[in-house]
């Protein structure tokens, strides 16, 4: 009998494939229409979404994008890439692919790379950290979807998440230590999540618990006082309240009590991406510096770092062996 024959999904969110206001309206559209993302009836959301949200935010979000876009393109399809590659260097045989969940390089198109070299045991691994029914169960609907086309599927395995994993843990620990000894020890750690409504973790969406879950472990795990470490939430959208803190109005409130120097780290950012190049370390340090501020240091994503790559190595083989 054969032996079954592995293969890995990458998946991270997505990315437009241009910063301009006709490829940002495209993936903002498919984005926003996911039930996942904005669980309000279609018969009300598209009129306002199409009416009121793509012709206005896609051109005030292509001027974003344009500011961090690189050479080689989007940041997060860039880190993306770099991970896919690095983690095939590591798996030897297996192959890996890249998917995005909305944009691309499309899951459907990803997962028929995988399928079409033979892979029979298909190993999921969406690249959040923390479980949100906004993004890692986006995932799974979207995997279950586009394997209704087929008529025999792969087996199955889902990584839900990895919030508390030591080799995760330990990544993020190198990444502060080294900015830490690059800038000196901050007045404040903040580590900035991204936020979702408040309604869905009332709902039962367990992602606040497993982002402190990860902010425990990794205050315990370093060398810098606990109650200088300070959790929020970002990226909040629309008026309903969101997960709190808020990390724009946190970063405001600071400098009145007497910080001057804060260093901020995105947990739940596998790569580097509009929500951390531009909300974070341009927006957000504005508003320090505008609140009075003195120093301001974002601590990149793990992005293609090697203890990143070498988590991403033992999840997949926590699966394989």
């Amino acid at each position: 009998m054969s032996r079954n024959k592995y293969g890995v999904l990458l998946v991270n969110l997505g990315t437009p494939e241009a910063p301009t206001p006709t490829a940002i309206r495209r993936y903002l559209a498919q984005f926003l229409s996911d039930r996942r993302v904005v669980d309000i009836s279609p018969f009300i959301w598209k009129p306002i979404l199409y009416g009121f949200i793509l012709p206005f935010r896609s051109l005030r979000v292509a001027k974003l994008y344009q500011e961090i876009w690189t050479e080689e393109g989007s940041p997060l399809l860039v880190y993306g890439r770099r991970q896919q590659k690095l983690l095939a260097e590591k798996l030897a045989e297996i192959p890996v692919a890249l998917g995005m969940t909305y944009g691309t390089p499309s899951l459907s198109q990803s997962i028929d790379d995988l399928l079409q070299q033979g892979v029979d045991e298909l190993i999921i691994l969406p690249l959040y950290p923390q479980y949100s029914s906004t993004t890692s169960a986006a995932v799974f609907d979207s995997v279950s979807k586009i394997l209704q086309g087929y008529h025999t599927i792969p087996n199955l395995h889902f990584i839900r998440s990895y919030a508390t994993h030591p080799a995760y843990i330990e990544a993020l620990k190198k990444t502060i230590e080294l900015s830490f000894a690059k800038h000196g020890q901050p007045d404040r750690l903040l580590l900035s999540y991204h936020g979702i409504p408040e309604r869905l973790a009332t709902m039962g969406d367990i992602y606040p618990q497993e982002c402190e879950a990860t902010t425990k472990l990794l205050t315990q795990a370093l060398d810098y006082p606990e109650d200088k470490v300070i959790m929020t939430y970002q990226s909040r959208f629309g008026r309903l309240p969101w997960l709190s803190p808020y990390t724009d109005k946190t970063m405001a409130s600071l400098p009145a009590q007497g910080v001057e120097h804060i260093q901020v780290v995105c947990p739940g950012f596998s790569a580097d991406c509009l929500e951390t190049l531009e909300e974070i370390e341009q927006q957000n340090k504005n508003i320090f510096f505008n609140a009075g501020g003195k120093k301001f240091e974002y601590i990149p994503a793990l992005n293609d770092n090697e203890s990143h790559i070498l988590l991403l190595e033992k999840l997949v083989n926590n699966i394989i062996k």
